[in-house]
């Protein structure tokens, strides 16, 4: 024991100087029960345990935390023991020193008298006896005179404790307004109360900070776009939550795999590439004669093209659809083993959204774009950079498009087993009323949910596939399920057969926004974690 501290101890009981008695925490018993309130007489003039109301003791955390809070109370030994582990020891002057930053962290974090008087309304206090005793043990350049000022220096134990007395003992002229504001000022000293707790953020809706989020982020995908020789993965894991708008075009082009990571060599590839693609425009849609199959293949693509997203003026004008046939085209011709099939021309969608926002600038409206005023040099790099990233993008899941599309049956298959294990009530209401899983799954699977979604939540979802680093194909599937089971109760609540499809090919996504495709990709990610590595959950039971 130093000889700095004069006092002794005997049982739970330390003997000071001036000859009172004072019980601590880390003493009261030769075995510490966590859980158990402490007896502080002189703490609480009446011997109670701490952090308990009038009514008597209380087990519960909350007044466990609050008896512990004099854990650095200038009264106690030189060092002390912690919870009855002898070869533990804290020294005074630690302990002094922690208990001093924390409240002065306390005393900085009030932002004037007054928010601290009207804050000192909401909060309780043992008495004023015990507050007094504390302030002068902790600041002694303060006198406690039963002042409002006082209470500018919060107390460790007296943040979570309701007892209105406070309001009568002090401050009883303060006026009691604002107390939205003092609940969250409150709130935020909560977290500051006890050492080690992380602090709570500061949110904010306005429009500044919100830019000032944005400019972060745009922050790092040019640290990244820019450097000599890009890092891959550290863009997947940063594009993963979403890309910004002025940077998804070249990132889009990256991910795909249009583009080199080598900086000096993109530019060259980007030029070389898109007169590819013209070359390709020439011998192939511009042919003179076509054999029947081409005929066929070009036939079925004129007729799906005016379909597509017929409520959005962009993709009526004759050179949108023009340029979609072209890519169209082409990319059938040049994959033989699956040709063209119906919903591919929704894939093309998004990228030509991308690129077209590119050319116009990141901040126009692209319902009222015209795309007669671009230049013929600015159509042609969204045509051909569309063409390529979606040849990019289909090679993960080319089998969805071959004969019989068994790529996608396996895919619904895959899902029904998913559900019937995650969820085996939605399962079995789905097959009770009779729905089969192909009947409305299909079409999420061979569109990839631009039917379900508005055009930018899919691009939204399309910044994850793009990012998951072994391909989009086996996460798919996990975003379907979860885009199934986020309607659980709607489809709970559908009693038959009609009232199910009609539901399912209609759910109600047009207010959806990007923090809605942020929850869904994070439910995916979660489901995919669980069963993508455990194949025995996804086989039938026995």
């Amino acid at each position: 024991m130093s000889s700095s501290s004069a006092s002794t101890s005997t049982g739970g009981s330390t003997a000071t100087a001036d000859g009172s008695t004072s019980s601590s925490f880390w003493r009261n018993n030769s075995r510490s029960i966590p859980g158990r309130p402490t007896t502080v007489a002189n703490r609480t003039g009446g011997g109670r345990p701490i952090g308990s109301g009038s009514s008597g003791a209380s087990s519960s955390f909350q007044d466990y935390q609050d008896s512990v809070s004099d854990a650095w109370d200038l009264g106690d030994d030189e060092f002390c023991i912690i919870s009855g582990v002898v070869d533990t020891r804290i020294s005074k002057r630690a302990s002094q020193t922690a208990a001093l930053n924390v409240l002065k962290t306390h005393k900085s974090g009030v932002v004037s008298k007054s928010l601290a008087n009207t804050r000192a309304d909401t909060q309780p206090d043992y008495t004023g006896a015990a507050d007094s005793e504390l302030n002068q043990s902790v600041d002694h350049s303060q006198q406690s005179d039963g002042k409002a000022e006082d209470t500018e220096c919060p107390r460790i134990e007296n943040l979570d404790i309701q007892q209105p007395q406070r309001q009568q003992q002090y401050n009883a002229n303060v006026p009691n307004d604002g107390v939205v504001y003092v609940n969250d000022h409150r709130l935020r000293q909560r977290f500051h109360a006890y050492p080690g707790r992380p602090q709570l953020l500061k949110l904010s809706s306005n429009v500044a900070s919100k830019d000032v989020e944005c400019e972060s982020k745009y922050e790092k995908f040019s640290n990244i776009l820019e450097a000599p020789l890009l890092n891959l993965i550290a863009l997947k894991e940063l594009s993963w939550s979403g890309v910004p708008r002025k940077m998804r075009a070249v990132t889009w082009r990256l991910l795909s795999g249009y583009l080199p990571t080598s900086l000096e060599r993109r530019q060259t590839v980007l030029e070389r590439k898109r007169v590819d693609y013209r070359k390709l425009v020439q011998q192939y849609f511009d042919a003179d004669s076509r054999d029947e199959s081409q005929q066929d293949t070009y036939r079925q693509i004129h007729i799906d093209v005016p379909r597509m997203n017929p409520h959005v003026s962009l993709f009526q004008q004759q050179l949108v659809q023009e340029m979609f046939e072209r890519i169209l085209f082409i990319w059938a011709i040049r994959h033989p083993a699956s040709g063209y099939v119906q919903g591919i021309n929704d894939l093309v969608t998004p990228f030509f959204i991308v690129f077209l926002q590119e050319a116009v600038g990141a901040d126009k409206d692209l319902e009222q774009c015209q795309l007669s005023d671009l230049s013929i040099e600015q159509r042609d790099i969204i045509e051909s950079d569309s063409f390529w990233c979606l040849s990019k993008f289909l090679d993960c899941i080319q089998d969805n498009y071959i004969f019989a599309q068994l790529g996608i049956q396996a895919k619904v298959n895959q899902l029904k087993e998913l559900i019937q294990r995650i969820d085996g009530t939605l399962h079995r209401h789905l097959q009770t009323h009779g729905v089969d899983y192909l009947q409305f799954s299909f079409r999420w699977m061979n569109n990839l949910l631009t039917r379900e979604l508005p055009l930018y939540c899919t691009i939204r979802l399309w910044d994850t596939y793009l990012a998951e680093s072994d391909g989009f194909a086996v996460f798919q599937l996990y975003v379907c399920a979860a885009f199934l089971l986020h309607w659980r109760d709607q489809l709970l609540q559908e009693k038959d057969f009609q009232g199910l499809m009609l539901l399912l090919q209609n759910l109600p996504t047009h207010n959806w926004m990007d923090s809605h495709i942020g929850v869904l990709v994070a439910e995916a990610f979660r489901l995919k974690f669980t069963y993508a590595d455990a194949p025995k959950h996804l086989e039938t039971k026995s």
